[in-house]
């Protein structure tokens, strides 16, 4: 039976970009013309995904109105002669099921998929963090490639990777591969923030994952880390040592992970966004050209 549900985590509180997630969630943020989480579900729903549970947190509300059908504004646009404006509403699918429950208490990663676990109720299912974008305005089939391979494989895990300068591994949960690096892979090994010295390659987990409900006992099992939360990557770990196959797959180039987790990356992604806007995108550039040359602003 093909994987129709994913987990997105989006309890965390966005304080590395304060104050402009003081009151709306950083999974609400516009990049280019559409919040992040949007990106996200609109490249879940292009990969069969067909339900959506959100693993929310205080002040969240918005991303559960966000994609609420809303008919009075649908109407308001028809009556006001502005039925071109319903396409930018294509999000709200009558065909996708949304589903909500809360991580009340800010534990970790491992703990918000952990919270999943009555929804999912024994199924495989796909992780998507809700705070990374995959792929340029989201066109990516990562997802798809995970659950093929997720099936073909016998794997308990399948998890994205994509390559970071060696220098920053130390940031990172990096693959360390079984045999021959190529495109896809199974792992070794799982190793959370390594040495640049001691890390076994450049490879780091991207935002995405497809899981067993094997995972849970795992997450279960895990001893809580620094200020107790549960890690993700320590689960992830247990199973291969017990023996379960985890694959890894290779983000391609065009298919890069846009992470908005502090002012650098977020401000980089929407730049790169706007640029590549089919509608605003050549003025955007021209824009910025004059701006950088030190040129009068484009009229």
């Amino acid at each position: 039976m093909p994987i129709d549900i994913a987990v997105v985590p989006v309890a965390g509180r966005g304080t590395r970009l304060l104050p402009l997630t003081k009151s709306q969630p950083k999974e609400m943020l516009p990049v280019g013309s559409k919040p992040v989480v949007q990106y996200v579900v609109e490249e879940l729903a292009r990969c069969g995904i067909h339900r959506l549970l959100f693993v929310t947190g205080p002040g969240k509300t918005a991303i559960e109105n966000h994609f609420d059908i809303d008919s009075e504004l649908i109407d308001h646009l028809r009556e006001t002669g502005k039925e071109e404006l319903l396409e930018d509403l294509a999000f709200e699918r009558e065909d996708l099921q949304y589903f909500y429950t809360r991580q009340r208490r800010q534990l970790g990663l491992g703990h918000a998929v952990l919270c999943a676990e009555p929804v999912v109720d024994g199924q495989d299912f796909v992780v998507a963090l809700g705070d990374s974008i995959i792929g340029l305005h989201a066109q990516s089939t990562v997802v798809r490639t995970m659950t093929e391979l997720f099936e073909t494989a016998a794997a308990a895990a399948v998890i994205a990777f994509e390559e970071v300068p060696p220098e920053e591994v130390v940031h990172y949960g990096i693959a360390q591969p079984k045999g021959r690096l190529d495109d896809v892979f199974e792992l070794a090994d799982l190793i959370e923030k390594p040495d640049v010295r001691e890390a076994p390659s450049n490879l780091a987990v991207a935002a995405r994952y497809v899981f067993s409900p094997a995972i849970f006992d795992y997450l279960r099992n895990t001893e809580p880390g620094k200020g107790g939360e549960i890690q993700l990557t320590d689960a992830i770990q247990a199973l291969i040592h017990d023996g379960g196959r985890v694959m890894g797959v290779r983000l391609p180039p065009h298919q890069a992970r846009f992470d908005i987790g502090n002012f650098e990356s977020y401000f980089q992604a929407f730049i790169e966004f706007a640029m590549a806007d089919p509608d605003y995108g050549e003025r955007v550039k021209a824009f910025t050209r004059k701006l950088l040359s030190g040129g009068d602003e484009v009229e």
